[in-house]
């Protein structure tokens, strides 16, 4: 299974990494010259047949990616571009935890130069992002969030139901994007997020265009520790690849939704999220525009190195 696919690229370097154990293959194409197909993609990703990972990230200039070349004319600084894939080999817009891991191979790689306080620019389908290092890792600013089916989530603070696997009775959700689709579920307690079955995809309806990421969140009670900082916990099914121990937008599609849940009581700007994998920082920050963006903050680190060599 997937010999063809790992042969056609014999000799190619690449890296392991992770970020609150999202887990990624990482590969530089400074050239633009690896055309990645989903069956290579997929079978990289494999975590049996291949080296494993929830995704692919492949490092590649802006200016070299088809359809996004005008991205790099118009922000000359962001020179790298995240050319992120899901596990299964699809296409997807963002990843918050892969920006981290991105930023850290970059730097590894010596292809930027990033001090603590120091941001760089990076292109990615989900626009231009910023990010910046920080003493225990990185944040990333990920721009507004929104709400995808905005009519009816005004009107009733939910758009859609979700079925988890094995549950006969559906659960109002909040429909957010990222940048990328997402559905979030509250549940009223930590034993009813343990015992989800998220092996398979959650049942959605409506599903927005290209498919969603479920999140089930947990507010902590109270929601507002002593610190200023609101506390919930969470569980993940993403698109194309299933359960993750973590997923950086879905962290921040949380926040958002129990943030406008509550907005009739408080506006919380300070989050943090517990994931399986630990632990993400989320900041709701007023921008220069009159909106607000969404910054991601966590650890991210490289776990090994190797080249792919012919079955």
């Amino acid at each position: 299974m997937y010999t063809t696919e790992l042969e056609q690229l014999a000799g190619q370097p690449f890296a392991k990494g992770h970020a609150t154990g999202n887990d990624f293959v990482l590969i530089s194409d400074p050239e633009g010259q690896l055309d990645l197909s989903e069956q290579q993609v997929a079978a990289l990703c494999h975590r049996r047949f291949g080296i494993g990972g929830d995704g692919l990230i492949r490092a590649v200039p802006t200016a070299q990616v088809s359809g996004y070349q005008t991205q790099a004319v118009e922000n000359p600084d962001a020179y790298w571009f995240m050319d992120y894939r899901n596990g299964d080999g699809s296409i997807a817009e963002m990843c918050g935890n892969g920006v981290r891991a991105f930023a850290h191979f970059l730097i590894a790689e010596g292809l930027v130069d990033l001090q603590v306080g120091q941001s760089i620019q990076i292109g990615s389908r989900a626009g231009i992002k910023t990010i910046t290092r920080i003493v225990d890792g990185y944040a990333v600013n990920l721009g507004p969030w929104g709400l995808i089916h905005e009519e009816k989530a005004t009107a009733e603070s939910v758009d859609s139901m979700v079925k988890p696997r094995g549950w006969e009775q559906a659960l109002p959700a909040l429909s957010i994007t990222m940048g990328n689709p997402h559905t979030v579920v509250a549940l009223p307690d930590l034993d009813m997020l343990e015992s989800l079955d998220l092996f398979q995809a959650p049942d959605v309806a409506p599903t927005p265009p290209n498919g969603t990421n479920v999140e089930f969140v947990v507010p902590s009670d109270p929601l507002i520790e002593e610190d200023g900082v609101a506390q919930v916990r969470m569980r993940v099914h993403e698109r194309g690849v299933g359960e993750t121990l973590s997923c950086g937008t879905g962290a921040c599609a949380a926040a958002a939704a129990v943030r406008y849940w509550a907005r009739g009581t408080a506006l919380i700007n300070q989050w943090a999220v517990a994931v399986p994998g630990g632990v993400v920082g989320v900041e709701f920050r007023e921008n220069a525009a009159g909106g607000e963006d969404t910054i991601l903050s966590g650890p991210a680190e490289l776990v090994g190195r190797g080249v792919i060599g012919a079955a």
